[in-house]
């Protein structure tokens, strides 16, 4: 019979181990179930070996600091100035004119003695079923810059471009003084016939660059440059 004093004596953990030997031994707990002391025996030892959880503890709370100062704006670059592509009435011509075709600027602002000629040799030439093209004829000072740079991009230096695109201030398009006529059936047939209406070919390396010269019509074309760099006017 399970000692009910013993058990109020001892010890939660020594009552558990009391009991657990007693139930394994093989006594019978009378009384045990609804036994007050027993009972709180059980709940005394599970207690102290189970104890209750502790308390969470919450993390402590970073404490803000100062605030930080405003970006200061970055100063913005003015945008590029746009590039003004060189037109129609900068002297840029299209594809099929013409030394009659007034309406357009690149043949209207040539020199009138250069046109008329040009046009009396055209006339002629097409007898033989030859047309001249104007492929460039006067041009603007923005026009003609814009070509020699592009030059000295292609040719890789100003030096190499010079050969072929004088400056603005130079050039004789951009006085209306020479047309370069295409295609080079045409400038071949200048080549043979164009002195008589005074038209010369100035440079060996531009077949198609035809400037007036009134005298050549009795005296014959002077001698031609090399390239534009060895005419003194555009040195």
């Amino acid at each position: 019979m399970f000692n009910s004093a013993l058990a109020r004596t001892a010890a939660p953990r020594t009552q558990l181990t009391l009991i657990a030997a007693l139930v394994g031994s093989g006594v019978t707990l009378t009384g045990v179930v609804g036994c007050p002391s027993v009972g709180a025996a059980l709940a005394s030892a599970s207690s102290a070996v189970f104890p209750a959880a502790l308390p969470l503890v919450a993390p402590r709370q970073r404490e803000p600091g100062p605030p930080r100062p405003p970006a200061m704006p970055r100063p913005s670059s003015p945008p590029p100035a746009p590039r003004l592509i060189p037109g129609r009435a900068d002297g840029v011509v299209p594809d099929g004119v013409t030394v009659f075709d007034t309406e357009l600027p690149a043949v209207a602002n040539l020199n009138p003695g250069l046109l008329r000629a040009l046009r009396q040799a055209a006339r002629d030439a097409a007898k033989e079923d030859v047309t001249f093209f104007v492929n460039s004829g006067w041009r603007s000072p923005k026009y003609q810059n814009q070509l020699l740079q592009e030059a000295v991009t292609n040719y890789g230096s100003a030096k190499e471009a010079a050969r072929w695109v004088a400056t603005p201030e130079t050039s004789p398009h951009v006085s209306g003084d020479a047309a370069d006529i295409g295609p080079p059936k045409a400038a071949a047939w200048l080549s043979e016939h164009g002195a008589r209406y005074g038209l010369c070919q100035i440079y060996r390396n531009e077949p198609w660059h035809y400037e007036l010269r009134p005298k050549a019509s009795a005296s014959g074309c002077p001698p031609m440059y090399a390239d534009p760099t060895q005419d003194p006017r555009v040195r």
